[in-house]
């Protein structure tokens, strides 16, 4: 089978789970338990790893769209015996409105079919393949039509439908045409084997409620600046990589898809980085609203926990799991025969030097709504994060592109230990006795004319990767935008040039190194900051609209783009991408805001 483009895929979340669906019409990805769970439907990463395809048996002409401020995804099939829609969700709980989207969720899966003209003839198709195609379930025909799959630690069950759903073999097959006016209606619903049954939900009922839901959280979210549609759209799909019961931010719903096709870089990104979390945070403060603020922080705090005299842990699972032991799902053959297909990610082992700075200036920015004091765990957790950097600043690290490599001093996580101690300065009245800014001042400064010695390579004429290397880098970009250095110092603009001249890849794109085969679509946004900021918004804004041509047709961004066919490669959808576009659109529209 040929696997469809990573572009074809739309996204559907609960803000628990998440799952894609392709413009033919089929589920080829649902981690129904939570978005770092195991996949029930895979063929996203094998033909035979599972799969639910609904739609019509004939040729057809797909216009798809999200009804406006949701994740509620309706494709219209256009043939030449009529039209018809199929609108997928994931259910959100009923009657969920505000915040409490996806607290929840009932992990049910709607599919609702509309006839909208002519007669048209669907085939439903479902291979439930649980622990990403391990198992395959034994396939129960119920006496009220629907089918009950159950196999290992998994137990799904499909109703609806037109008449009585019936096993074929090893999967579950129905074919119906529907009629102008006429509405068929599925729902797949998830449970653990060994835990109350799966829920019964009204598929069409449940859909117009998880539309109402995703409606009634939009609007409390505003944003007026600049490309308005993109940054909603943007704030609604970061909304949607959101595990709501904890609040954490998945890197992006899919592990392992490419970022070169054929290739070995396939990670696993259903987890939370703290570098995503804060660039969501402020994704939030720009485009949303700040009122969960507290609660966030509070899943940060408590996920790091007392910071010791190891590395600030890189990532976690979705409820705060520290140990994300990596290995290989040899029986998967990959997204376009692209191995390994990887569960879990090494990367929670590595230092990275950034990561204490990214969530010091994410509690910068959302102070004024943290309160005049600090609660204690947030008060220690900045302090930790402080102190760390004070004693380890000097050392080496893997930096913010998780090298698999001997460890250097790179640039960027360098210019970050300078933000955590800047910020944690200015945070001191509100951390308690334990702040100690006159030693962090100092040791700030230490750094500051460390970077401004070391960084600079004057045969390259930039700022470069890590101190000594003459490769060129795009997180050099990241100085003016974390106030390290002003856009328009002469060494900064140069770098600004040579980034823009040297790892331009055309059409909107910039890759993060010389070498790097796609252009890395956050680098894209970071150049585009900084030209406003050194006084050039309308290349900043040229840039910008290029840049955003690479959203797919339902207005989702992966993590990279093939600057040859333009691809879109990589995990989708990427929360770094879409905290990229929603900065950038900010920062076009507020030039002076930090």
């Amino acid at each position: 089978m040929q696997q469809p483009p990573i572009a074809d895929y739309g996204f559907l979340s609960d803000c628990r789970s998440g799952a894609l669906v392709s413009r033919d019409g089929s589920v080829d990805w649902w981690c129904p338990g939570r978005f770092d769970g195991p996949a029930v439907l895979s063929r996203l990463l094998d033909a035979d790893a599972g799969h639910w395809r609904l739609a019509p048996t004939v040729a057809s002409r797909v216009e798809r769209a999200y009804r406006p401020g949701t994740l509620v995804l309706r494709t219209v099939h256009h043939t030449t015996q009529g039209r018809v829609a199929v609108t997928d969700a994931l259910a959100a709980e009923p009657g969920a409105r505000g915040h409490e989207l996806g607290r929840n969720s009932p992990a049910v899966l709607l599919r609702v079919v509309e006839g909208l003209a002519g007669r048209v003839p669907m085939r439903l198709d479902l291979a439930p393949r649980p622990e990403y195609g391990l198992l395959t379930p034994y396939l129960h025909e119920q006496p009220d039509g629907s089918v009950l799959a159950a196999a290992g630690p998994v137990t799904l069950a499909l109703r609806g439908g037109a008449g009585p759903l019936r096993v074929t073999g090893d999967r579950i097959r129905q074919d119906f045409t529907v009629a102008a006016g006429e509405v068929v209606a599925f729902d797949l619903a998830y449970a653990p084997t060994y835990g109350p049954p799966p829920t019964r939900l009204d598929p069409v009922a449940a859909l117009a409620d998880t539309t109402a839901a995703w409606e009634a959280f939009r609007e409390t979210h505003r944003y007026d600046g600049h490309y308005a549609d993109l940054v909603r759209h943007s704030a609604t799909v970061l909304t949607g990589l959101t595990y709501a019961p904890s609040g954490a931010v998945a890197a992006a719903s899919t592990t392992s898809l490419p970022e070169r096709i054929g290739g070995d870089l396939n990670y696993d990104y259903r987890y939370c980085w703290l570098r995503d979390f804060a660039g969501t945070m402020r994704a939030f403060w720009v485009a949303a609203c700040p009122e969960e603020a507290d609660r966030l922080f509070a899943w940060a705090a408590r996920s790091i926990g007392r910071v010791g005299a190891g590395p600030v842990p890189v990532l976690f699972g979705l409820e705060g799991e520290r140990d994300l032991t990596e290995y290989d799902c040899g029986h998967l053959r990959g997204y376009a025969d692209s191995r390994p297909v990887r569960i879990g990610n090494a990367a929670w082992r590595q230092r990275q030097l950034d990561v204490p700075g990214e969530v010091v200036l994410a509690v910068w920015r959302f102070h004024d709504y943290l309160g005049e004091t600090f609660d204690t765990e947030l008060r220690e957790m900045v302090v930790g994060l402080a102190e760390q950097v004070a004693a380890t600043w000097r050392l080496p690290d893997q930096g913010m592109w998780e090298t698999r490599g001997a460890p250097r001093h790179h640039l960027s996580s360098k210019v970050f230990c300078w933000v955590a101690l800047d910020r944690a300065v200015r945070l001191a009245p509100r951390l308690g006795g334990r702040a100690d800014p006159v030693r962090w001042a100092a040791i700030r400064d230490e750094i500051r004319a460390t970077v401004l010695r070391e960084g600079f390579h004057d045969r390259v004429g930039a700022y470069t990767g890590w101190f000594g290397s003459m490769d060129l880098d795009a997180s050099a970009l990241l100085l003016p935008l974390v106030g390290f250095l002003p856009a328009d110092d002469p060494r900064m603009r140069a770098t600004i040039a040579a980034v823009e001249r040297e790892l331009g890849a055309g059409d909107g794109l910039v890759r993060r190194w010389p070498t790097d085969p796609a252009g890395f679509l956050v680098c894209s946004f970071w150049l585009v900051e900084c030209l406003v900021l050194a006084g050039e918004p309308e290349r900043g804004r040229a840039l910008f609209e290029r840049a955003v041509t690479h959203v797919n047709d339902v207005g989702l961004l992966s993590e990279q783009v093939d600057p040859v066919t333009g691809a879109q490669l990589g995990n989708t959808p990427q929360a770094l991408s879409h905290i990229g576009l929603i900065s950038a659109a900010w920062r076009l529209t507020e030039p002076g805001t930090a």
